[in-house]
C-alpha cells in the first residue's frame, strides 16, 4: 500500500468538454445554436449522449501503469452552468466516486464557465472565487477565472486556478491582448498569494488558446510558473515509440503529440502550469490518446480527436474537439 501511495499520490486531468450546453434557454446569454430548435438541434438525448461521453473520457484517465485509480482533480472548460456539471457528476456513471465540483458564473456572452472537480477523499476547499477579468476596449466580456483554495494530499495548502482564455477568433495577433489581459488578472492574484506565502503550491490549468512559447504564456512562465506540459504527448503514441526505437520519427510524425489539432498540426492549446515546488513532483504528464476518442483525418491524414459536431452534423459517437491532458505527481 505504501509503494502504491509514493507511487501515485494525485492527479489532475484537464477537459475542454467542447460546448457542454443544457437545453434549456438562457435568455441572458446567446445559446440558442444549442437549443432543441437551435442551428445544432441539441435535444435532451444529444445531451445525455456527450454527458455519458464525458464520464467516459474522465475514467479512461483512471486506467495507469499501477492499476486504476481515478483522477483526484479534474479542471473543466466550455461547460454552460452549474447544471451540467451536476448532472455529469451525479447522474453518470461517476456518481458513485463521490466527486464535488466548483463553477464559476461568468459574463461570457455565451454563457462558458470553467468548473473544478475534486475528490473530497484527496482535497478539500477552504475558499474558492471567481476572478472577473475586465476587458479591453474592443474585447468582449470573457470567461471568469476560478480561484480555489484548499487541503490536499498533495501539499498542505493547495492554490488553484481554471483558466479559460479568449479564442483567436479575429486573428491571432489582433485576439493577443485579450489572452495577455487574462494573464495579467491571472498572474495579479498569484503574486498576492505569494507576497504572504513565497513558497505557496500553485496550478494552473485550462484552455489558454495559445501554444507554449506565444507571448501570453511567456509572460506566465517569467512569474516562475512551470509549464508542466509542454511537451506532453499521446500516452499510446509515447509508448509506441519508446518500444520501436527504429521507427520513433515515423511514429512520432503521425501518431498525437498534442491536445488539439489544426489544419493537420497537432499543437496543445491546453496547458498546467506549476509552481516550482509541485513541478519538482511530476511524476507523468501526458496526452490520452485511447482510441476512441480519435478518428482519421480524411483531408489532411492521420488522426484527429473524434468531436461532437463538424458543423450542423452531430456524431453520435463523437467526445470533444480536444483530447484531455493528465498530470501525475
Amino acid at each position: 500500500m505504501c509503494t502504491l501511495l509514493l507511487s501515485i499520490l494525485f492527479s489532475l486531468i484537464q477537459i475542454n468538454c467542447e460546448n457542454f450546453f443544457d437545453t434549456i434557454d438562457d435568455p441572458a446569454t446567446a445559446d440558442e445554436e444549442y437549443l432543441p430548435d437551435g442551428y445544432k438541434h441539441w435535444t435532451p438525448w444529444r445531451l445525455h449522449t456527450k454527458m455519458v461521453h464525458l464520464q467516459q473520457m474522465i475514467m479512461a484517465c483512471a486506467e495507469t501503469e499501477d492499476g486504476y485509480r481515478l483522477p483526484d482533480m479534474v479542471s473543466l472548460v466550455e461547460v454552460e452552468n452549474d447544471s451540467v456539471v451536476h448532472w455529469l457528476t451525479h447522474r453518470s456513471e461517476l456518481r458513485g466516486a463521490g466527486y464535488e465540483y466548483i463553477c464559476t458564473n461568468s459574463p461570457d456572452r455565451r454563457g462558458l464557465d470553467v468548473a473544478l472537480l475534486y475528490s473530497p477523499f484527496s482535497f478539500q476547499p477552504i475558499s474558492h472565487r471567481a476572478l472577473r477579468v475586465e476587458p479591453l476596449e474592443d474585447m468582449r466580456p470573457t470567461r471568469d477565472i476560478l480561484y480555489v483554495c484548499g487541503q490536499s494530499m498533495l501539499a498542505d495548502t493547495l492554490h488553484v486556478f481554471v483558466v479559460h482564455a479568449p479564442s483567436r477568433y479575429g486573428g491571432e495577433r489582433a485576439t493577443r491582448p485579450h489572452r495577455h489581459r487574462v494573464m495579467e488578472t491571472l498572474t495579479t492574484a498569484i503574486d498576492s498569494i505569494r507576497a504572504t506565502q513565497p513558497h505557496a503550491n500553485i496550478i494552473v490549468t485550462g484552455d489558454i488558446n495559445d501554444y507554449h512559447d506565444s507571448p501570453a504564456l511567456q509572460y506566465l512562465s517569467s512569474k516562475e510558473m512551470i509549464n508542466a506540459t509542454a511537451a506532453a504527448i499521446g500516452y499510446n503514441t509515447r509508448a509506441a515509440a519508446e518500444s520501436d526505437n527504429k521507427h520513433r520519427k515515423r511514429i512520432l510524425r503521425n501518431g498525437v503529440t498534442a491536445t488539439y489539432r489544426h489544419e493537420g498540426e497537432w499543437r496543445s492549446i491546453d496547458h498546467i502550469f506549476l509552481s516550482p515546488s509541485l513541478a519538482a513532483r511530476v511524476k507523468d504528464a501526458y496526452v490520452l490518446d485511447a482510441p476512441f476518442l480519435l478518428e482519421d483525418d480524411p483531408q489532411y491524414g492521420g488522426q484527429r480527436p473524434r468531436r461532437t459536431y463538424i458543423g450542423p452534423r452531430f456524431d453520435s459517437e463523437g467526445y470533444s474537439d480536444h483530447l484531455p491532458l493528465v498530470v501525475r505527481f
